[in-house]
């Protein structure tokens, strides 16, 4: 089985994301997409396969968002996804991408939902949110 995400090692939702990926036993494939950015194809099939439009994918904390002027309409999507391209920080993080499907997993806990296997024990978020209990369920 095969399961990637698309991870930022700075960035504590991710980090959530990838140890509850692990709590089911399986080691993803990590792609540390700052440093290794999905081409545009790529990034163009992880959008279609999220049901998402490229403005969603924007993240605006932290990146050139606001100096860019991003939130203007005149952007169409072609031009979002050059944006994101050429600035990658500009990627929302972390898409997660397994047999079940692929998705945004903001907030961590929706990597839950297209995880193909269960949950192997306790799982508390960074923050101390916990998520699984003892017995692998959702809280």
């Amino acid at each position: 089985m095969t399961i990637t995400i698309y991870h930022n090692p700075k960035c504590g939702t991710s980090r959530n994301t990838l140890a509850l990926i692990r709590n089911t036993g399986e080691e993803p494939h990590i792609i540390d997409y700052l440093s290794h950015p999905p081409s545009r194809e790529k990034l163009r099939e992880l959008i279609a396969a999220m049901h998402l439009q490229p403005r969603e994918l924007l993240r605006k904390k932290g990146t050139p968002y606001e100096e860019l002027q991003l939130d203007d309409s005149k952007w169409s999507d072609e031009e979002l996804i050059d944006f994101m391209i050429a600035h990658p920080i500009l990627i929302n993080r972390p898409i997660v991408v397994t047999p079940v499907g692929t998705r945004l997993c903001r907030p961590s806990e929706l990597v839950l939902d297209i995880l193909p296997l269960p949950q192997l024990g306790e799982f508390i978020k960074e923050d101390g949110e916990k998520v699984i209990d003892a017995d692998g369920c959702r809280v």
